[in-house]
């Protein structure tokens, strides 16, 4: 640990410029966070359970939109000459947005076996498809600034718009007073899509420098990070689809607060706080050596995040009213399900961090125990409902884990391992 610490403070001596657009970043996915939970409390739990299902929906659409082309995106940027980067950034932009639209087309034409499968309206599958389409351009146009290195101004965009929505939904529930869930998408699509337009000002698009070569590549660079998307998305979304069949619309929404917010809450703390440390970090460490220090951490690390989601989703139940009971078994299992989506998620970054090798081993886990995951969330909700899928997304975790750990144990090893003779194969391709 006393390596991986030193590595930590001399890269935070080295990025100390990155302060600054970090705290306005992690301000901003906080104020988010917060604007949903204030929906969850004034709209209703009913109406909670719908923006819950919309979002499910469009979380899993979203990666056959976007292809991992902003992750591309954030490793190829920075690595390109000036002159490259336009080219890149018109390939990105209008490739996918032709994926999308051909994306959002699709499930329109098929609206009637998806709303069947999803247990759905059309207008319920309408909404998605759009607020999918919105969040992959939010995320493309955020991973070219943020390519660009122009940090200052994604920051500042991320805060603004998270303000202006939160204004928006606070006029909604107070003056219009507001208790549908519609009202409250769209202004999360229009949010969305102010954050693409106004980041136009910090790139430059040339619709003439379109490549069908960097398109190819681009894709053929992201697919096996979207592979880990995909079955992530249907591993930790699923579950949503399935209470929302088996239950009350309503306890769609106490589900959401149990067990969404604390989740969204980690993806702050890991996407804009320990991650900027974190990543660079991975990268230039022995992987080996990483796992290993993972899995010796893994205990205290689910231990505390357990504690700390207890003990901070007790706080927000307090603001949250009467239609979100609380219940100390419930938010036990909430924690113990957090706590191990937190292990679960050091090793996906690890795994992610090392390159092919770890995106074929996490793919691999993800294929041998999300069917295992999936038949215990269809079970137990269907059983118990509400809590049958907190059940459940504590053992999904647990499952994913265990293979993981199992899988880690075994191919990496320090020094003239399989994992290690792979990794030099893969070196010299």
């Amino acid at each position: 640990m006393g390596a991986l610490t030193e590595r930590a403070a001399a890269l935070l001596a080295a990025h100390r410029w990155a302060a600054g657009p970090t705290l306005v970043s992690t301000v901003a996915s906080g104020t988010a966070a917060a604007t949903t939970l204030v929906i969850a409390r004034g709209a209703g739990a009913a109406a909670f359970g719908h923006f819950t299902v919309v979002l499910s929906i469009a979380l899993i659409v979203t990666v056959g939109m976007l292809m991992s082309v902003n992750l591309v995106m954030f490793q190829e940027l920075p690595r390109a000459e000036p002159g490259e980067r336009p080219a890149l950034v018109t390939t990105a932009l209008l490739s996918t947005l032709v994926l999308g639209a051909a994306v959002f087309a699709a499930g329109l034409l098929a609206a009637a076996p998806l709303t069947a499968a999803l247990g759905v309206d059309a207008r319920t599958l309408a909404f998605a498809l759009a607020l999918a389409l919105s969040m992959t351009l939010n995320q493309l146009t955020e991973s070219f600034l943020r390519g660009l290195k122009r940090f200052r101004l994604v920051a500042w965009l991320k805060l603004a718009v998270a303000v202006a929505y939160l204004g928006t939904a606070v006029f909604c529930l107070l003056v219009l007073d507001v208790r549908d869930a519609e009202p409250y998408l769209v202004a999360l699509i229009g949010t969305n899509l102010v954050f693409a337009a106004l980041s136009f000002a910090g790139f430059e698009v040339r619709p003439r420098l379109w490549s069908r070569a960097l398109a190819r590549s681009m894709y053929r660079h992201g697919a096996y990070v979207t592979a880990i998307g995909a079955l992530t998305a249907v591993a930790f979304g699923v579950d949503v689809i399935f209470l929302n069949h088996w239950a009350p619309r309503a306890d769609v929404g106490v589900y959401s607060v149990y067990n969404g917010f604390p989740k969204r809450l980690l993806g702050v703390v890991f996407t804009d706080g320990v991650g900027l440390v974190l990543l660079p970090t991975l990268a230039t460490l022995d992987k080996p050596a990483v796992m290993r220090r993972i899995a010796r951490l893994g205990p205290a690390v689910f231990g505390a995040t357990a504690v700390f989601s207890f003990a901070a989703s007790t706080v927000f139940f307090l603001l949250m009213g009467g239609e979100y009971p609380y219940s100390l078994g419930l938010m036990a299992l909430s924690a113990l399900g957090i706590g191990a989506h937190t292990v679960f998620n050091l090793y996906q970054v690890a795994l992610t961090m090392d390159g092919v090798r770890g995106a074929r081993v996490l793919i691999g886990c993800l294929l041998a125990g999300t069917p295992l995951a999936l038949g215990c969330q269809a079970a137990f909700i269907a059983w118990q409902g509400l809590t049958g899928g907190l059940v459940a997304f504590a053992l999904t975790n647990l499952i994913l884990v265990a293979v993981v750990v199992a899988a880690c144990a075994r191919l990496y090893r320090p020094g003239g391992t399989p994992a290690a003779v792979t990794g030099a194969r893969e070196a010299r391709r």
